[in-house]
């Protein structure tokens, strides 16, 4: 009996500490940087091949979007820390300008933890009617669910993903420094060849 008791005593510490383990929130450092000081970036990576996860955000109107629901089409998701900044802002504009020229088949939302008011505000006074912009603040599922949260300041890392017609992510950036543009021409080019444009 005693070699019974041994085991199952490992087997239950086993499963306690692999409990324990997924509860924490999973952390990966050497991906990304702010003007060169390392940052941690939380939750559950994704890699292309990979089925885009759902996520609910707060669009500007104050509603749900929940890309579960979204129509069939092919998304670009730019991830951005802070739209009111100067690299955000040059990002989101330059999406908002190459999203008039792709066509109704593909759809660019960019997504930051600012609150929906400041990117209402933001997307009036510069003209953004391309782009949607989605606020991660209240359900902090995108951050989460793409493994883009950074960990020191609770922002979201600067990334780009493009989602074809059935639901899989086919191109990610995550732009090693927080301070630099994505490779817009990849993005691009990513987003029209599942479009088959």
């Amino acid at each position: 009996m005693k070699p019974l008791t041994v085991t199952c005593s490992v087997v239950l510490t086993a499963l306690l500490l692999a409990g324990c383990q997924s509860a924490a929130p999973r952390q990966r450092t050497g991906l990304v940087a702010m003007r060169g000081n390392p940052l941690t970036l939380l939750g559950r990576p994704v890699n292309v091949g990979d089925p885009a996860p759902s996520f609910t955000a707060v669009a500007n109107d104050l509603s749900t979007f929940d890309f579960a629901r979204r129509p069939e089409g092919v998304y670009i998701l730019a991830s951005v820390p802070s739209i009111d900044t100067p690299v955000c802002s040059a990002e989101t504009r330059r999406f908002n300008e190459e999203a008039g020229k792709l066509g109704p088949a593909i759809k660019v939302l960019t997504v930051s933890m600012d609150l929906p008011f400041a990117q209402k505000r933001w997307c009036g006074a510069e003209g953004i009617t391309a782009v949607q912009t989605l606020s991660d603040f209240r359900d902090r599922e995108f951050g989460q669910t793409y493994g883009l949260r950074i960990k020191e300041n609770g922002l979201l890392a600067r990334a780009v993903l493009v989602v074809d017609r059935q639901g899989k992510i086919v191109y990610q950036q995550i732009v090693p420094e927080l301070t630099q543009e994505p490779d817009y021409a990849a993005a691009l080019a990513a987003a029209r060849k599942a479009a088959g444009a």
